[in-house]
């Protein structure tokens, strides 16, 4: 209240969590909306009262804070024509702080979080940054400390000055390297054994949350902590673990996200193993609610963050930033796959069910925590989804002329309000009125937060009262309607909708052969909200298609005086594939989840290890160690190399592609790319490296949706069965999932993770 601002009484709070966290440094405020951490005397006294180290951001150089401290009067941020007056910018806060626990930021960006002015390449740059550290080392010396080793010194290489570090700047063996992850969390680089060597060490500046192109993720708490672990766990086996800090943006969401993080910093060793990440989960849980509700609040929180990883709340409006575009559609396919936009809805229903089930039997004296911690982020980042989802079905629905379109933007709209109306309670009603203005629907006036854009509905009435749409068409007046083929793959099972153009009541019936299951013969649609079309769910009765044999029927759909015809094809396999224990081929396409290979091998050390816990899938699989390893001759990759191997059967001659998908992550250090090869039947390795360059198109297209994505041709396959072979080249490649398409996944394609094609 003194200050209207963060100041020594909110630091002291914030320094309490610090330490109850076992945490000892922090990074202060640096946006415009606050004052510097130095402006306010009594911030320095709280930190020394609590013993918090107290540092600065990678832009902002001997504990300066150039947006609120850097006044455009003095001049250009620029060393070469402005030296004098940065200089003593920079001099009198190195005086300040002394006598204080400081970390020092060391080298020089520009005024916030941009390049280095005066300088037009990384050339130019080098000796210009080596000037600046010499001095700022002197600087150092005079004021501080003369054994200027004895003074903490970092040099974080965020964005550009990264480059700049790879081209062999001269960096003082004490000062620490931080090693930044690329904002999205996953570390853009970690030690060489040569960088092991320093005495300074290094460390690690991660990001739970961030503010930035392509999109920022600042609302909800949506980093898996499966990543969270890997990342941070290749960090300290690479013995990056001098300095661990963490970019939280706002405390408030980011609760489970910093004790994981801290925990780790503080004890490592039990973080090993990649399980135990859920194991910490369980335990966080029932430290605050109880262990009789830990496991379900475990469940809920993990497949809530399995959802996140798939896509972040804050990145469903298929919109980007800096520049800023509009929302567009999503990549969901509607059409396809069971509906791949409604299973996310689906998943995301069970979740909040869940929570809504709970929440009453959680003790009263937390049942405001069990709203910020569950039930907000849950319900929040269910309501996002449908707030696009629906309104994506609003505008397909409305273009084939259905009159549940309306309903669908209702829905939208829905959700829209109803994320208004929580988050209202969250900051009005919750702990009454104690988190007032902590939460924002909103934290950026970005077009994915906004109401959204819903079509301006009109309905054709000329095609008919009513119709049917297959799964697989998103054409109504197709003059054939076919399902895709069923077969025992899987044991699937596919969608009808049948839907009205006017609203009036009408009654349907149907009528198809007993090898033919549907979920319901008969229903009624109805002018009302989520009366206007009904989903007939399709299976076949396999008793009654003996094997080897195919079966052909129709559906047929009656409502008054019209009939309409669905054709269905059922093929069963023979005896001798029913037994197969590889992947089969379901309507041209087969689909794997990387860590279920059939078979792998290893050399020496190096071998394909499982991963519990991450990934699309939960579970992946990943090229290790991580150092300490030649890179191998790819010559002789069929001899030496560790491979994976997956058997599969396709019923359809075709020259196949591989869709690999693997987590975007970046190369371990500078001697390693992203490779791995990828051989069938014993044939050519191809070679294939999803390695990105800076912040290209590519690469925020894979952090986007936590994959990078390629695709291998190779020679048509004849029917039958195959093997192919994934060889081991570079460390760090993670596996997730492969799509090998027959024909069919281009044109069809899906965005979410699919069910593997096996028996």
């Amino acid at each position: 209240p003194e200050t209207g601002d963060i100041g020594p009484k909110t630091y002291a709070k914030i320094f309490e969590l610090l330490l109850r966290l076992k945490a000892n440094l922090i990074w202060p405020a640096m946006h415009p909306s606050t004052k510097a951490f130095y402006h306010y005397p009594g911030n320095k006294k709280v930190a020394a009262d609590y013993a918090i180290v107290v540092g600065s951001s990678h832009a902002e150089p001997m504990l300066r804070n150039n947006v609120g401290e850097w006044d455009k009067s003095m001049g250009d941020f620029n060393y070469i024509t402005n030296k004098e007056k940065i200089y003593n910018y920079w001099e009198s806060r190195v005086k300040e702080s002394k006598g204080n626990d400081a970390i020092y930021t060391m080298g020089m960006r520009g005024v916030h979080d941009s390049g280095m002015e005066g300088v037009k390449s990384v050339a130019e740059a080098i000796p210009l940054l080596e000037k600046i550290i010499e001095e700022q080392r002197d600087m150092l010396k005079k004021h501080v400390n003369s054994n200027i080793e004895a003074i903490p010194q970092v040099f974080t290489v965020y964005k550009e000055v990264l480059d700049i570090y790879d081209r062999n700047i001269k960096l003082a063996d004490d000062i620490t390297v931080v090693w930044p992850d690329d904002n999205y969390g996953y570390i853009q680089r970690l030690n060489s054994e040569k960088e092991n060597k320093r005495s300074g060490g290094s460390g690690v500046y991660y990001h739970a949350s961030y503010w930035g192109r392509p999109h920022d993720y600042l609302w909800l708490s949506s980093t898996h902590p499966g990543l969270l672990r890997e990342e941070m766990m290749k960090a300290y086996e690479t013995k990056s673990d001098r300095l661990w800090v963490l970019n939280v943006g706002d405390i408030k969401p980011l609760e489970h996200n910093i004790q994981l993080f801290m925990d780790m910093a503080y004890r490592a060793e039990p973080f090993k193993e990649s399980s135990y990440t859920k194991t910490h989960l369980k335990n966080w849980a029932g430290n605050i609610f109880g262990v009789d509700k830990a496991e379900k609040i475990t469940g809920i929180l993990w497949k809530y963050y399995q959802l996140a990883f798939e896509r972040r709340p804050e990145f469903m409006g298929w919109s980007q930033t800096e520049p800023t575009t509009q929302t567009n559609y999503s990549d969901y396919n509607h059409f396809h796959y069971g509906d791949e936009a409604q299973r996310r809805i689906d998943e995301y229903e069970k979740l909040v069910a869940a929570v809504k089930i709970l929440r009453p039997q959680i003790n009263s004296k937390d049942a405001d925590a069990f709203y910020q911690l569950v039930y907000y982020p849950v319900v929040g980042a269910s309501l996002m989804t449908k707030k696009f989802l629906y309104r994506d079905k609003a505008h397909l629905y409305s273009a084939q002329n259905r009159a549940s379109s309306k309903d669908f933007a209702a829905l939208s709209q829905q959700a829209y309000e109803d994320i208004v109306k929580e988050t209202e309670y969250y900051n009005t009603q919750l702990a009454n009125g104690k988190w007032k203005y902590m939460m924002s629907m909103m934290p950026r006036d970005l077009p994915v937060y906004k109401t959204p854009e819903l079509p301006n509905i009109s309905i054709d009435k000329s095609r008919g009262v009513w119709d049917v749409l297959p799964e697989g068409s998103s054409i109504s007046w197709e003059a054939v309607h076919s399902l895709p083929a069923f077969n025992p793959t899987g044991n699937k099972k596919y969608f009808i909708d049948i839907f009205t153009r006017e609203d009036r009541i009408l009654n349907w019936t149907a009528v198809y052969a007993n090898w033919i299951i549907l979920s319901q013969r008969s229903g009624s649609l109805k002018p009302e909200t989520g009366k206007r079309q009904n989903r007939v769910w399709v299976s076949i009765d396999w008793s009654k298609v003996p094997s080897g044999n195919r079966k052909n029927g129709k559906i047929y759909f009656k409502s008054g005086d019209q009939t309409i015809e669905v054709n269905v094809g059922a093929n069963n396999t023979s005896d001798e594939l029913a037994a197969y224990k590889g992947y089969i081929e379901d309507n041209r396409l087969i689909s794997i989840h990387a860590s279920n290979f059939s078979r792998k091998t290893e050399n020496g050390n190096r071998k394909w290890s499982i991963i519990n816990g991450l990934g699309t899938t939960d579970n992946v699989i990943e090229a290790l160690p991580l150092q300490g390893i030649q890179t191998p001759n790819l010559e002789t990759l069929k001899e030496n190399a560790p491979y994976l191997e997956y058997d599969f059967y396709n019923s359809t001659p075709a020259k196949p592609v591989f869709n690999i998908y693997t987590l975007p992550t970046h190369a371990v250090n500078p001697t390693y790319s992203m490779r791995y090869g990828i051989s069938v039947d014993n044939g050519p390795v191809k070679i294939v490296d999803f390695k990105t360059l800076g912040r290209s198109e590519e690469w925020k297209q894979n952090i986007l949706r936590n994959n990078a994505i390629r695709k291998v041709e190779t020679e048509a396959l004849s029917a039958g069965k195959h093997t192919f072979r994934i060889y081991m080249i570079d460390p760090g490649v993670i596996l997730d999932r492969i799509i090998i398409d027959f024909g069919a996944f281009e044109t069809k394609k899906a965005y979410s993770v699919l069910p593997e094609t096996k028996n």
